[in-house]
């Protein structure tokens, strides 16, 4: 169970994460949604520790993560895998290493900056690789791979880092229609595992798809935590500062017609 506690962060004046509480069962498909500035990539990143609350507290399974340090911390970033929309892989290095990444808080300090990882590693590796579709890359340069492919190239290290929380921020924002439904049927095929997933999105009609539960944030307080189906027109006007009708009519124009889904390995 992961939970949030009167959760505050502040920039300066600013507030950008506002009070928020949440309670999170382990194995949910959790969608954020809200405008851009609505706080969803400032909460994220407070639950990973890339960011320290200015109030509230993190919990999860009775551990206050807020409180963690030095190794303990390390620990708790490879348990709550981080995945990030411009995929944070390294270019120059073949596909197959920026998965093995995953590993390397697993591993002795001087092996790691080695890079000297196993054959059951490897192996780990190239299995997450063929899971996604993507055996066929593995000794290629990440660079050379489309966006879609990047962005499942990190979610194949975040397994390799075997965790109980995944974080995705905005994974499918630099994406086409037709990657943004392959990375999406995805982390869904890794939420079926067990594994709790947070992702955050800005499209709407996608966190209805793919999300058990849509928490949604508007100048970073909470104003909506419920399933896909109680989020109604007056819950989207408070949330987006608009109708459905409008917000649909803005999505569809900007991204052009969602196409079929696309089948990925569970």
């Amino acid at each position: 169970m992961l939970e949030i506690d009167g959760l505050t962060r502040r920039f300066g004046a600013k507030t950008a994460v506002d009070a928020v509480s949440l309670a999170i069962p382990g194995g949910q498909m959790v969608g954020v949604i809200g405008r851009s500035g609505a706080g969803k990539s400032t909460l994220l990143r407070m639950i990973n520790r890339l960011g320290d609350p200015t109030e509230g507290r993190i919990r999860f399974d009775g551990t206050d993560i807020t409180t963690l340090n030095g190794r303990a911390l390390r620990d708790w970033r490879m348990r709550c895998a981080m995945i990030f929309q411009q995929f944070n892989l390294v270019q120059r290095l073949d596909v197959l290493t920026n998965v093995l990444v995953g590993r390397l808080n697993r591993r002795p300090m001087l092996s790691s900056l080695l890079r000297l990882f196993t054959a059951e590693e490897r192996a780990m590796a190239l299995a997450a690789l063929d899971r996604f579709d993507l055996a066929e890359t593995a000794l290629q340069r990440a660079d050379t791979l489309s966006g879609g492919q990047q962005q499942r190239v990190a979610i194949a290290r975040a397994m390799l880092q075997e965790p109980r929380i995944i974080l995705a921020d905005e994974p499918i924002a630099s994406l086409d229609p037709r990657n943004s439904r392959i990375v999406m049927e995805s982390l869904r095929a890794v939420n079926r595992e067990g594994i709790t997933v947070l992702v955050n999105l800005h499209d709407l009609a996608t966190a209805r798809e793919y999300c058990d539960r849509i928490v949604a944030l508007n100048a970073g307080r909470l104003v909506f935590d419920g399933p896909p189906e109680e989020l109604t027109a007056a819950r989207i006007a408070e949330v987006y500062g608009v109708s459905e009708a409008e917000f649909a009519a803005e999505a569809a124009a900007a991204v052009g017609a969602t196409p079929r889904p696309v089948a990925i390995h569970a």
